[in-house]
Formats: structure tokens, sequence, C-alpha cells
């Protein structure tokens, strides 16, 4: 009897099946029309912070120099090398902070287990700021080598003194907490000693900004990216299972303590990679996560495209604000993300009232 062939893509009520001899996906209908939302969300805001700026432009003007090659020269210059890579680098800082919290929220079974609170992100700016201050070392390699050894090093800490026989989300947190502290207080300690020059030009770059970056730093930040980003996409499938237990996990072949250090050596190589670029951006980590498994109603925060969506629709319009504002990103996100924290810190408190 012949076997009945499946067509390659079905639509259902819910989702969307794709399967051919080797890969099968199934796709939920809601992820794929929140991500279209986000999209156009994130497309509406870049083509609008395009607009902004000392020499401003027309929302058509910015349309015709994208589409136009025989537009004004001045204002295609403006766009396509001041302010389009601006706006790509909101997208890419968005997204790696978004599913960097995505796998520490999952990994922690706790929507406070982000790099923000855990300390990953003030080990990646401590080590910056010592590269910078104290070794003079202020390019964007050195920036981003200081960002990446900070991070890993604060991760390899934290885990190791919360790894107490089984690995508590609880500890890892409260160790997160202490050793961020300590890490702040140290950040703090370096810029009272050195100059008035330095100290300011370290404040500037701890404040978050997406000013003055170009190709040059984008082009290499894109490459790590999307390699860290494929190496991540595993743990797609892999953490939400590990949210179950050490037990379930290990019974369906998963192993835990392999898992969980990989996924929190990606989780600060994303971090450290927009803390090399743009400096600390906070709080996007901690909001997107729980923000996509909102709208897509998800019982995981690890939906890789919804998060980085959604971190990067986050950043983008926070940028935005910020340019009208003409403050750096990082205040701007600051300041949303602190408000949503005591929220969120209120809801956790009330369920266990």
């Amino acid at each position: 009897m012949a076997s009945r062939e499946l067509p390659p893509v079905e639509f259902g009520r819910r989702h969307v099946f794709w399967e051919n001899r080797r890969i099968a996906w199934r796709i939920p209908v809601r992820s794929l029309v929140v991500s279209a939302v986000l999209l156009v969300v994130i497309i509406a805001g870049g083509l609008y912070s395009m607009t902004i700026g000392a020499y401003g432009i027309s929302f058509g003007a910015v349309m015709d120099a994208i589409v136009n090659p025989a537009a004004d020269p001045d204002i295609r210059q403006v766009v396509f090398e001041w302010r389009l890579p601006r706006v790509l680098f909101a997208v890419l800082c968005g997204a790696a902070l978004a599913l960097s919290g995505g796998i520490f929220q999952s990994l922690t079974r706790n929507p406070l287990g982000s790099p923000d609170i855990i300390g990953f992100g003030i080990g990646a700016q401590f080590g910056v700021t010592l590269l910078m201050l104290v070794f003079n070392l202020n390019t964007y390699a050195f920036k981003a080598v200081g960002a990446l050894v900070g991070g890993l090093l604060t991760a390899l800490l934290v885990y190791f003194l919360a790894n107490k026989h089984v690995m508590s989300s609880f500890r890892l947190i409260i160790v997160g907490i202490g050793v961020s502290a300590g890490l702040g207080s140290l950040t703090s300690w370096i810029l009272i000693t050195v100059s008035v020059e330095k100290a300011m030009m370290a404040a500037t770059w701890g404040a978050g900004s997406l000013a003055s970056l170009g190709f040059d730093q984008l082009i290499p930040a894109a490459i790590v990216f999307v390699l860290v980003v494929c190496v991540a996409l595993p743990l797609n499938r892999t953490l939400p299972v590990l949210e179950m237990g050490d037990d379930a996990a290990t019974a369906l072949g998963i192993h835990p303590a392999r898992t969980r250090f990989s996924a929190m050596v990606i989780g600060v190589a994303l971090v450290a990679l927009v803390t090399a670029a743009a400096g600390p951006i906070s709080f996007i980590a901690l909001a997107a996560p729980q923000i996509a498994q909102r709208l897509i109603r998800s019982n995981t925060p690890m939906g890789t495209l919804p998060v980085m969506l959604t971190g990067a629709a986050l950043v983008v319009v926070s940028d935005g604000a910020a340019q009208l504002l003409e403050v750096p990103v990082g205040v701007v996100t600051v300041s949303v993300g602190g408000l949503y924290l005591a929220w969120l810190l209120a809801r956790q408190y009330s369920r266990r009232a």
C-alpha cells in the first residue's frame, strides 16, 4: 500500500505545520501574528526615529531617500550613514538583550532572573570600565573582550557560589544581587580614582547610548550576534524541558548541568555584545521576555523569535523617545524599566500573599 504524502505546509486553527523528510515544525498562529505586528512596530518606529535629529527630515523625505537612488544626496547621506546604523543597532541590541533575558528567566524559572538583576550585566560593565580607565584600552575590540571576560567571570562566580548540591533559582538571584552590588562598588571606586575627563567619558558610555555608532561597529557585531543566535537555537527546545525539573530533563535525554552552563555562557555573550557596543542598556532583558510571553500566551519566556522582536521593538521605540528628549537610550529604559520592576515585584508579592 503506497504511503500518502503530506503537503509541506498545513494550516490549522491555531498552528501552522511545516514538514519535509527531515524536519517538522509546529508554529502557533498567534506567534506569527504577534511577530508580524512587532515587525511593523519596529519598521514604523525606526523610520520615525530617522526623522529626528539636529538636521530635521520629513517622513516622506526619509522614504524617498531609501527607495529612490536619485534622491537628495545630502539626505541620503544623513539617512544611510548616520541614522540607519543607529536604528539597526537598536534592533540588534534589543534582540540580543531580550534573548539573553529569556534564557536566564527560563533557566532560573523566575521572571526576576534576568542579567540585570543577577549581575551579569554589571560584570560586563565592570570589565569594560577596567580596560577603559585603568589600562587605557578604549577601542571597540578591547571593549568587547572586557565585556565578555567580565561577564563570564561574574557568571562563573555566581554559578559556583549558588550551586550548592542543587541549583536554586532563589539562591542564584540572591547571590547575583550580592555580586552585582560588589562589582557596582568597585566600578564606582574606579570612577572616583581617575581624572575627571576619564570619569566623564566612562559615565557617558555607562549611560547606554546608540549615538555615534556606524557600520564599522555594526557589521562585526551583527556577525557575532548571528553566530551566537545559531548556537542558542537548541536552547529553545532544551530549556523549556529543563523548567520541568532536572529529573524530567534527564529522563528525556538532556544533561541538566551541561545545558545550564552552556545557557549561561550564551546569555552572557549576548549581554557582552551589547555592552561593548552601546554600554549597559538596562531592563530590556527583564521586561521583553515577560511581555512576549503574555503576548503569545506561552508557558515559557524562551520563545526565540517573538522575544527577540519584542526586545527590538522596545529599544527602537525607547531610542526614538531618547532622541526627542535628548538623553541616552539607557536613561529611558531605566526609567520605564524601574516602573515595570516595581509592578512585577508587587505582582509577585500579591500572588504569594
